[in-house]
C-alpha cells in the first residue's frame, strides 16, 4: 500500500507476515531458515517455525527493532506494546542458531538482552560492487545533465530518513548560497525527501538540487559525480540502524565526510586512516561541516586510497565470511550431535 502512512506500512507488515506464515507452516521442514528483521516479527515465525518442525534459525540482523521505533519516537519505551514486541525480539534472538549483525555497536544491544555471545558475529554489508565502479564518463554525463560541470559537488545519496537528518547540509547550503562554486545534490527518496524538496523550493536555495532514486545501471555515475559524498548517522541510532551509504562511496573513490557521533560504525570504518580525503562532525556542527567541505574542496582530488580499503567490504570479501559462519556454525552442531 505505500510508505507513505504509518498504518499502511503497518498493513503491508501484517498482510506478508501472514502469508510468510502459512508458507512456512506448509512447507516441507529445512534444515536451515535465514531469517531478515523486515517485515518485523518474521524471524519470530521463522524460529517458531524451526521449534515446531525442526531445523536452525540464522538470523541476519540489518536493524533492531524495537529499539529502533523507541529511538525515533515511534514508540514509549514503556508501553505495552513495546513490551510485547521486546519479548518477541527476544524470542527471535534466544531461538536463533547463529546471529548475524552489521557492527560491533549492534552485537552490545543484542548481547546486552541476556544473548549468548558465542552464537554473535558481526559481518558488515558489502558494496554493490557488481554494479558500482567508478565510471568517470558516467560522471560527465549527470554532472552535464544537471548542470554541474565546473561545480563542486556535495552529494547525499540514498534514503531520506528522519533517522538520519539533513539538517547540517541544508543549513550549510544556505549559509553557502553566495559560493557559486559549490553544489548541494541530494538524491534518493524515503519520508524525509518531499519536506526537503519543499524547503529548497520556498526558501529558493538555488545551490541546492534534488533528484530521486537512480537507476541501477546509472548509479556508478551518478555517484562519481560527487566530489564529496557525505554519510549520516543518527545521534539515537548507533547500535540499531546501519547506514550502508559509505560502502559505495568507497567503491567509487570519493572523499567522504560523516556526520554523527564520534562512536560509530563510521568512524570505525574510517577512524584509523590518515587519509584527509575524509572528514567528521557532529550534528549540529554547521560551521564544521563548512569547514570541512572547504577543506576537502581545496584538495581537488579523489580518494583514490579508498580503493583499497573498500576492497575489504566487496562481496567477494565479505560473503564468503557470511557463508562460513552459517556453515562453521552448521558443522558445530553436527559435531555436537555426534559427541551427544
Amino acid at each position: 500500500m505505500g510508505k507513505d502512512a504509518k498504518w499502511k506500512r503497518a498493513v503491508d507488515f501484517t498482510s506478508l507476515g501472514i502469508k510468510c506464515a502459512l508458507r512456512l507452516i506448509f512447507s516441507p521442514r529445512y534444515d536451515a531458515i535465514i531469517a531478515l528483521p523486515s517485515p518485523p516479527l518474521v524471524a519470530a515465525l521463522g524460529a517458531l517455525v524451526c521449534r515446531i518442525n525442526g531445523g536452525k534459525l540464522f538470523y541476519w540482523v540489518m536493524d533492531l527493532n524495537p529499539d529502533e521505533a523507541v529511538a525515533a519516537g515511534w514508540l514509549k519505551k514503556t508501553g505495552r506494546l513495546t513490551h510485547l514486541l521486546e519479548e518477541v525480539s527476544r524470542y527471535s534472538l534466544r531461538h536463533s542458531h547463529r546471529i548475524i549483525t552489521l557492527d560491533r555497536f549492534m552485537r552490545d544491544l543484542i548481547l546486552k538482552k541476556g544473548i549468548d555471545p558465542e552464537t554473535v558475529k558481526v559481518i558488515p554489508p558489502w558494496a554493490h560492487d557488481d554494479a558500482v565502479q567508478f565510471d568517470p564518463e558516467g560522471r560527465d554525463k549527470f554532472r552535464e545533465r544537471h548542470g554541474l560541470n565546473g561545480k563542486f559537488v556535495v552529494m547525499y545519496s540514498g534514503n531520506h530518513s528522519p533517522c538520519h537528518p539533513l539538517t547540517n547540509l541544508i543549513d550549510a547550503a544556505r549559509c553557502m548560497q553566495a559560493d557559486d562554486s559549490v553544489r548541494f545534490c541530494l538524491v534518493g527518496g524515503g519520508s524525509e525527501h518531499r519536506k526537503i524538496q519543499a524547503i529548497v523550493g520556498s526558501e529558493n536555495l538555488t545551490n541546492v538540487i534534488c533528484l530521486p532514486y537512480q537507476p541501477l545501471n546509472e548509479l556508478s555515475g551518478s555517484l562519481s559525480a560527487a566530489d564529496l559524498h557525505v554519510v549520516v548517522m543518527g545521534e539515537a541510532f548507533v547500535g540499531t540502524i546501519h547506514p550502508c551509504k559509505i560502502y559505495n562511496a568507497l567503491t567509487v573513490q570519493a572523499p567522504v565526510l560523516c556526520v554523527g557521533p564520534a562512536e560509530c560504525h563510521l568512524a570505525d570504518i574510517l577512524g584509523g586512516s590518515n587519509d584527509p580525503h575524509w572528514g567528521h562532525v557532529g550534528h549540529g556542527e554547521v560551521d564544521k561541516t563548512i569547514a570541512q567541505i572547504r577543506r576537502i574542496q581545496k584538495l581537488n582530488s579523489r580518494g583514490v586510497a579508498f580503493s583499497e580499503l573498500a576492497k575489504r567490504f566487496s562481496a567477494g570479501a565479505v560473503m564468503p565470511e557470511l557463508i562460513e559462519a552459517i556453515e562453521s556454525r552448521e558443522d558445530d552442531s553436527a559435531a555436537d550431535s555426534q559427541n551427544d
